[in-house]
C-alpha cells in the first residue's frame, strides 16, 4: 500500500465531512481511509459507503491520539506513508502525490505539512517552536493583544519565510504526512494527551532524529475553528494537555527545547 489515511470524528458536521472524503478518495494512489468514531452515535451508510473507507466505531471519545492510535498500532493497516488528518481539511487532486514524490525523494524526512490556507486564503501559521509555558499557559491569560502579537511572531516562526522549505520543531496535527518506517521506530501518540499538544508531542519525538517539513509547494485548506478558544471545556482540556506535556518535557528547564529552538532561529531568521 503507498498511502493510508486516518480521520478522528466527534459530532462532525457531515457536510464539512464529505468534503474532506471526497479530497482523500480522489486521489488514487490511497489505498484505505480509516474512520475512527468517538462520537455516541454512528454515522450514516451513505458516508462510508466506498470500498476504499474502513468505518470503526469506537462508541466513547478517547480523544485525538488514541482515536488515530487504533490504526497507528496496527502496522498491517498501513501503508508505506499515512496520513493524520483532521475532518475539517480539504485540498485538490495532485496534492497527496506530490507528497509522496517529495517523500521518496526526501528519505530523511519523517513527517511532512504542506502550506495551510483558511478558506478565504489567507496563510496559516502552523510552524512552530517547542512550546514554553509562556507560549502555551501564560499567553492564554494575558490580556494585552500587543503582548500576545509579540509572543506568537516568536512561537510561529513568522520570522521564517514560509515560502521555502522550513525544517519545523513543531508541526501541526491537523495534517501530518508520516513515513510508516518511522512510526514503527518512534512510536505513536501519547495517550495520556487526549487532546492538544499529542501532536507537538510526536513530532518532537521525530524531529529528534529526522527532518520534519514544511514544504509549500502543495497547499490544502483548513477551517480551524480553535475550538478551545469557544469552549471552557476545551480550554481546560488544552491547559490540561500543556501541564502534561511540560511535565514530560520540562517547563523552563528544558535544555533540548533551548537548543534546538535556538538553532531553528539561527537557520530561518530573515
Amino acid at each position: 500500500m503507498q498511502l493510508t489515511v486516518s480521520i478522528v470524528l466527534y459530532n462532525n458536521d457531515l457536510s464539512v465531512l464529505d468534503r474532506t472524503v471526497r479530497s482523500v478518495l480522489e486521489s488514487p494512489i490511497v489505498a484505505k481511509l480509516y474512520l475512527i468514531d468517538n462520537s455516541p452515535i454512528p454515522l450514516e451508510e451513505n458516508i462510508i459507503s466506498d470500498s476504499r473507507i474502513q468505518y470503526i466505531f469506537l462508541n466513547s471519545n478517547r480523544g485525538f491520539g488514541a482515536g488515530h492510535n487504533v490504526v497507528l498500532k496496527r502496522f498491517s493497516y498501513l501503508g508505506k506513508y499515512h496520513l493524520v488528518l483532521n475532518p475539517d481539511v480539504y485540498f485538490s487532486a495532485g496534492c497527496l502525490e506530490k507528497l509522496c514524490e517529495y517523500m521518496d525523494v526526501n528519505l530523511d524526512v519523517g513527517n511532512v505539512m504542506p502550506r495551510i490556507v483558511y478558506p478565504g486564503g489567507e496563510l496559516q501559521h502552523l510552524c512552530k517552536l517547542l512550546p514554553t509555558p509562556t507560549d502555551w499557559i501564560v499567553r492564554m491569560f494575558i490580556p494585552i493583544q500587543k503582548v500576545k502579537n509579540k509572543i506568537d511572531y516568536n512561537f510561529e516562526m513568522r520570522f521564517a519565510d514560509y515560502n521555502q522549505e522550513i525544517n519545523v520543531p513543531y508541526l501541526s496535527g491537523c495534517f501530518m504526512f508520516l513515513r510508516k518506517s518511522i512510526i514503527e521506530e518512534i512510536g505513536v501518540f501519547d495517550e495520556r494527551i487526549f487532546m492538544y499538544g499529542e501532536d507537538t508531542d510526536l513530532n518532537r519525538r521525530i524531529h529528534k532524529k529526522y527532518r520534519t517539513m514544511y514544504y509549500p509547494k502543495v497547499t490544502i485548506t483548513h477551517n480551524f475553528e480553535k475550538g478551545s478558544h469557544k469552549s471552557l471545556r476545551l480550554f481546560w482540556i488544552h491547559v490540561k494537555a500543556a501541564i502534561y506535556y511540560l511535565n514530560k518535557w520540562g517547563w523552563f528547564f528544558d535544555k533540548e527545547r533551548t537548543l534546538i529552538n535556538e538553532q531553528t532561529k539561527a537557520i530561518y531568521q530573515k
